[in-house]
């Protein structure tokens, strides 16, 4: 493990992080602690309950609720589908 201190790691940063995002271990040390740089995989019902401070409860109710909306506005036919072109579709 490649161990630097914060001053050394500030410095190096971006090299540092896709030495990390390749699989190499990195370590920062922090007083008596060495902490890893990693990658992390975050997904968006994880980001959900951590930024908004929402239950899995909550957060399924609005994945069924929305859901059901995009349902409705499908048949009802107030949904496009994008194409890649902005412009175009804007002016349907």
């Amino acid at each position: 493990m490649t161990t630097l201190s914060p001053t050394q790691a500030r410095t190096n940063l971006s090299s540092l992080l896709k030495r990390a995002a390749k699989g190499e271990d990195i370590g920062i040390l922090h007083g008596d602690q060495v902490i890893a740089l990693r990658p992390v995989t975050v997904h968006s019902d994880d980001y959900a309950l951590r930024e908004y401070g929402v239950t899995e409860q909550e957060l399924d109710r609005f994945v069924k609720r929305t859901r059901k909306q995009i349902a409705r506005d499908r048949k009802a036919g107030r949904m496009k589908t994008f194409s890649g072109n902005l412009e175009a579709d804007i002016a349907d």
